[in-house]
């Protein structure tokens, strides 16, 4: 079979996740790497044995089949939507763009155009993730209770003098809300149903002198099927500790901590853990490449079997900007109104 043609575009840090799995495809392969950055195109081209661009608008008429954006956020709603335009497949690392206001004008341009649009929320492919998932198909452990989830990470001044991007609402859209926390955000309501309100609050805590953004932030959430889920995470703390999701049914609980599921039901508790290594940060899990696979079967085999869409990108998206507005009115919002 004839591979597939792609790019990435953006040669930052999450860029070589991208490029050592398509490197290693038996579909697709890496024609351009783009980046504004001149010398960290030519680098990557150099490492990866493919061309470089310094303008990704260039890649429009080079018959590709498929595209990366691994740029800043401000980029990827105006990017994504130029490909989709040209009928280009599209994978986009989160969020799908800057706010929901953004993501609205991707949803209509995948809407209009005949190509694929994924969007890369990889920590619903970790195995435990996936476990956890089918446990809960599966209504062993009965009606959903509640479910929280926590993160407190670790961001300092020199995180945010790295990348001029970071750090304001202009270009980064947020804080820890869009940033650190919108996988755990994507998870909770992936695993829950889906959200009817939410009364929530930001505030910057421990960077203030530093960022205009939130790196603090707290929400309750409540869902259609009356489980109430509660929400917090920091960049404050002084480590990167493992992500908590606690998942409560009528008849036990899933418990995720770090690559650890715990699963209780009665008065019996079941451990798995993920025992992999990986040369990458560990909080961005383990999932990249069956996302990456899972998006280019959708193209080869023309349907959206374990493809991320669009729809799911604006859901965390429309849920920070709630937990936002909750935050400035100190009042419950309603999502879908």
């Amino acid at each position: 079979m004839k591979k597939l043609k792609t790019a990435i575009i953006g040669c930052g840090n999450i860029h070589q996740v991208h490029a050592d799995i398509i490197k290693n495809s038996d579909n697709t392969e890496l024609e351009y790497v783009v980046d504004i950055k001149e010398n960290r195109a030519k680098k990557s081209a150099e490492k990866y044995n493919c061309k470089y661009l310094t303008d990704y608008k260039d890649l429009l008429d080079k018959n590709l089949d498929s595209v990366h954006i691994c740029t800043p956020h401000f980029l990827h709603s105006s990017m994504a939507i130029d490909f989709l335009n040209s009928e280009i497949n599209v994978l986009v690392e989160k969020p799908l763009a800057l706010n929901y206001k953004e993501a609205q004008k991707v949803i209509k341009a995948d809407q209009n155009s005949s190509a694929k649009l994924g969007v890369c929320f990889q920590n619903r492919f970790n195995e435990n993730i996936q476990r956890a998932r089918e446990i809960i198909d599966s209504s062993e452990l009965g009606e959903l209770k509640g479910i929280k989830g926590i993160v407190t990470w670790h961001r300092d001044q020199n995180y945010y003098l790295k990348d001029d991007w970071k750090g304001y609402y202009k270009t980064e859209g947020g804080g820890v809300l869009i940033n650190q926390a919108i996988h755990t955000l994507d998870l909770i309501q992936w695993f829950g149903g889906e959200i009817e309100a939410v009364k929530g609050n930001i505030d910057t805590r421990v960077l203030e002198d530093i960022i205009e953004v939130e790196d603090t932030a707290d929400a309750t959430l409540y869902f259609k099927n009356n489980a109430v889920g509660i929400f917090y995470a920091t960049n404050g703390f002084s480590a990167n500790s493992p992500v908590e999701i606690v998942v409560d049914f009528e008849k036990g609980s899933l418990r995720l901590f770090g690559d650890q599921l715990f699963v209780q039901k009665e008065n019996e508790i079941k451990q798995f853990s993920e025992e992999k290594e990986s040369k990458y940060k560990a909080y961005w899990g383990y999932g990249h490449q069956k996302l990456i696979e899972s998006f280019y079967q959708a193209i080869i085999n023309n349907n959206n079997k374990n493809l991320i869409k669009a729809e799911e990108g604006i859901k965390t998206l429309e849920l920070i900007n709630k937990i936002n507005n909750s935050s400035k009115k100190r009042k419950k919002y309603y999502l879908n109104q």
